[in-house]
């Protein structure tokens, strides 16, 4: 094969979000055709019309742009094997499956729903009433409008053996199978035929796909089998895992245990939480391959130019949010702060608050090293933009310590810092570090009531810079609500 004319396919259904399991497939089928000179398909497989969800197509499509991941074909760009939408295409998949029937590979069934549920009761597949049949009988029935399906006529003696590229000879024993539906009732094909019927008019040389298609391989390579047509290069990726491995991970687990308000599994989430699209890119493509047992910072160019299907490993790959953190960290420090700036401050716009280029010069320096997400800046920044701090009194006083020592520290803080001509970092750093001494007491114990005073908040950006940032008029009007808030009950 040219490998020039290497054509891949990303083909999701639309019945949701697009979750981190299809975006890493998407993902490999788009490096495997770029590093190869080849293109990339998106087709939109939407047959199972139960399970449709409206507008699910369009997010699918922003989220993997926004990832960086781009094709050659598809339902928004268009291409030489329109449409790109599978119901869109059921003339085709229809004439495909009548030609089965013509040549023997597959006939037509008239078993209504009650019949296959009691066979489902007694049985565990179809028993092939319908597959002896009489040919006339059946086309008469046809003609006359009866409802039925279309199955395929599966051997029931002997093996089916497919090779898959990083899995080898994968072998089925046929009397395992049964003769499964081509065409439905309601005029749609079944994603078995609609499948196998695209990818070979639409000329897919290679199926990169999850997992969990492994179970109908067998199925897919007997329909193109039948055809006579030739088989692509079939690579099944491995299951995703929940972190710590447990067990599969799945669209129910948008969100984990360890994790309950920070990630997701959903690229749709993960973009609005404020992660970096070449964070997500470089976390997902480690889950199932590598490059060498050294390298792991990857961006799309790089990897473009080294991705390679033979490095895919088979064994399951346990999902890890903290990998996740560990390149968007990366990401964010290789920014500029202008650029990170620029990302942050939406995030507080959607929080009620009004930053200006002028304060967030001031503020990013303090945050850039401390934030994973851009999110996680409303968490650090929105009391610099609060006209008030709302606190109760059991907030100002430690653990180890008592409303009076809390009050003592307060009041002295606010001495000093009336006293200094401004509040400039280094000066107040100096003279706090002195008052600590003078009252006996660790830095720490003496800036933490501070910090509660001032923000509201345990953790805060470093103190010296924030009281500077704010200024003195505000940082002595929240430390003089403090201690009026400790007053009123000692």
């Amino acid at each position: 094969m040219n490998i020039s004319s290497t054509r891949v396919r990303f083909a999701p259904s639309p019945t949701g979000h697009l979750h981190i399991g299809g975006a890493r497939t998407a993902l490999y089928n788009y490096l495997f055709a770029r590093r190869n000179g080849g293109s990339m398909l998106l087709r939109i497989e939407d047959t199972d019309r139960n399970r449709y969800v409206e507008g699910s197509e369009e997010q699918l499509i922003k989220d993997l742009k926004w990832l960086g991941i781009n094709w050659d074909e598809g339902p928004d760009v268009g291409g030489i094997h329109s449409p790109y939408t599978q119901s869109e295409r059921t003339k085709l998949h229809r004439s495909h499956a009548e030609h089965l029937v013509n040549i023997g590979k597959a006939y037509y069934c008239f078993c209504n729903k009650a019949r296959l549920k009691s066979i489902r009761s007694g049985y565990n597949k179809y028993d092939g009433h319908c597959r002896d049949t009489d040919t006339n009988i059946t086309l008469q029935r046809v003609a006359s409008g009866e409802e039925h399906t279309i199955r395929f006529r599966s051997p029931n003696r002997g093996t089916t053996t497919v090779n898959d590229l990083i899995r080898k000879n994968i072998t089925v024993q046929n009397e395992q199978l049964e003769d499964f539906i081509l065409f439905k009732s309601d005029g749609f094909p079944v994603y078995h035929l609609a499948a196998m019927v695209d990818d070979h008019v639409m000329g897919i040389t290679h199926v990169i796909r999850g997992e969990e298609w492994l179970s109908s391989l067998a199925k897919h390579a007997l329909i193109i089998r039948a055809f006579g047509w030739s088989e692509p290069v079939w690579c099944h990726l491995s299951v995703l895992k929940q972190p710590g491995g447990k067990g599969k991970m799945s669209k129910r687990d948008a969100k984990t245990e360890e994790h309950p308000d920070s990630h997701s599994i959903f690229v749709h989430d993960l973009r609005n939480r404020g992660f970096h699209p070449g964070a997500i890119i470089n976390w997902m493509v480690l889950m199932g391959w590598s490059l060498d047992d050294k390298q792991e910072d990857f961006n799309l160019v790089d990897l473009e130019k080294v991705f390679d299907l033979e490095r895919i490993n088979p064994s399951p790959a346990a999902v890890n949010f903290g990998k996740l953190d560990h390149f968007q960290g990366k990401y964010v420090r290789q920014m500029s702060e202008s650029e990170i700036a620029a990302n942050i401050k939406p995030f507080l716009f959607k929080s009620g608050l009004e930053p200006d280029d002028t304060m967030m010069s001031k503020l990013v320096p303090l945050i850039k090293n401390r934030i994973v997400t851009f999110e996680d800046s409303v968490q650090w920044l929105s009391f610099f933009f609060k006209k008030e701090i709302i606190l109760a009194p059991s907030d100002l006083v430690g653990k180890k310590s008592t409303i009076k020592e809390t009050l003592v520290i307060l009041q002295q803080v606010k001495l000093t810092l009336e006293q200094l001509p401004s509040l400039e970092h280094e000066n107040i750093e100096s003279k706090l570090r002195l008052l600590a001494n003078k009252l006996d007491l660790k830095l720490g114990q003496l800036l933490n009531p501070v910090r509660l005073a001032i923000s509201g908040q345990q953790v805060s950006p470093p103190l010296f810079e924030t009281l500077e940032i704010l200024g003195s008029d505000l940082v002595l009007d929240r430390i003089q609500e403090a201690i009026k808030l400790l007053e009123d009950i000692y």
